[in-house]
């Protein structure tokens, strides 16, 4: 029976996309019989500092639903600069090669990127471990860093794609989330394999049916003739927040429309002190919540709100936020081009799309709704049926078993 080592800087007890789609991919394949291992940091994502539970290496090996996870150290700062988040990459790039050399072989090691600088680790690791090198690309970085304008300095923009490139040539196989990534790394490797692992959902998990109110919409000040547009992720410079609080300033004599934005972020500080500037009564902000209180908050909420900014970047994208509020039967107010908008938008009819960084289109977008309760069933419905047939997370591990057979 194959054997994969999972090399991550995030995961579990942290809470985000990443670190919950690796999880329940590694959960599927251990229940395949594989034998599954995650390599990661000690948690600390996202206030960016060690959990509690963890602190001074407390734990260095733990089961988490049944998969064995080793812990290595990390260098965290609450500093957003540049320096203290390369130490923050570098620090696991060291430790994850320090504790990684000594767990034996396996067929497959896994690297998740970004952090891209995990590759000089993961390529070392595999040799030593004697495993092939599977790279999983989540985000085109450093394309996405250069583009958003997170990172400007040209020698470190090159050293990061001169990495890229050699991490993608030492690779036995190459997977994308979306098909964009992985049409963009065909392009310019062709002679590489690569395959698309998307993201999905556990659909027995986020499912309406299995779930009650919890008074989401009491607890936090809502009515009940309230339609709630959602927001629920990282409150980051690619999502371009500003335009959902521009949105908010056009709805003001539209009191039943209230925008909630629950996360944080590098950008939260910013927004709220947009809203305060605005005097946005219809916007409020949520610190996040585990995973297994989201579907009670998703439960209560009636539409869910995905915005990015306009970059081409984007055309690929599909943000994870999307699979699970369309499991728990939401509409979707789309503001992301290309591959998201193709599924979930044409082919699902889960629900509207606005322009990106358009608050116009995006208020129109949310009257039209609030303004008809029968068209966000309709289009929850819809939702739940696409991703139900075409991102189930089980399929998705049974899939990918046969990938690695074949690698």
């Amino acid at each position: 029976m194959m054997k994969l080592l999972i090399l991550t800087q995030y995961y579990p007890p942290e809470i985000g996309a990443p670190q919950n789609r690796l999880h329940e991919l590694a959960v599927r394949l251990n229940a395949s019989g594989m034998t599954i291992e995650i390599l990661t940091a000690q948690p600390n994502y996202p206030k960016m500092e060690i959990f509690e539970s963890h602190k001074n290496g407390k734990i260095k090996e733990e089961l988490i639903d049944g998969v064995k996870v080793y812990r290595s150290g990390i260098y965290v700062s609450k500093s957003s600069g540049i320096l203290s988040r390369l130490l923050n990459y570098f620090s696991f790039v060291f430790t994850s090669w320090w504790r990684g050399r000594k767990l034996g072989t396996y067929d497959f090691l896994m690297v998740e990127s970004p952090p891209l600088f995990l590759g000089y680790s993961a390529m070392r690791l595999s040799k030593k471990l004697k495993a092939k090198l599977i790279f999983n690309v989540s985000d085109l970085w450093p394309e996405s860093a250069e583009k958003l304008g997170i990172v400007t300095n040209k020698q470190l923009l090159g050293l990061a794609y001169r990495l890229e490139r050699k991490c993608y040539e030492q690779s036995t196989l190459i997977t994308g989330q979306t098909m964009g990534i992985v049409s963009d790394i065909t392009e310019r490797f062709p002679n590489k394999k690569v395959y698309w692992l998307p993201n999905g959902v556990d659909v027995s998990f986020y499912d309406p049916e299995k779930y009650s109110s919890k008074g989401f919409r009491e607890k936090n000040g809502f009515k009940k003739e309230d339609i709630l547009f959602f927001y629920g992720g990282i409150l980051g410079h690619a999502q371009g927040l500003q335009t959902v609080l521009r949105a908010a300033a056009l709805l003001k004599d539209q009191p039943q429309i209230q925008i909630i934005l629950q996360g944080t972020g590098p950008v939260k500080d910013e927004l709220i002190a947009i809203q305060t500037n605005l005097g946005l009564d219809n916007v409020h902000f949520l610190d996040p919540v585990p995973k297994n209180e989201m579907p009670f908050v998703l439960k209560d909420v009636d539409v869910a709100l995905v915005p990015l900014k306009k970059l081409d970047l984007f055309l690929g994208a599909i943000p994870s936020k999307i699979f699970e509020a369309l499991a728990m039967q939401k509409a979707l107010l789309l503001g992301v081009e290309g591959e998201a908008k193709l599924h979930f938008i044409d082919r699902a009819d889960a629900g509207l799309y606005f322009e990106p960084e358009n608050e116009r289109d995006l208020a129109d977008k949310m009257i039209t709704l609030a303004n008809n309760v029968e068209l966000i069933q309709q289009k929850g419905i819809n939702g739940r049926n696409y991703v139900k047939q075409h991102f189930n997370r089980n399929k998705i591990a049974e899939d990918f078993i046969k990938e690695m057979q074949n690698a």
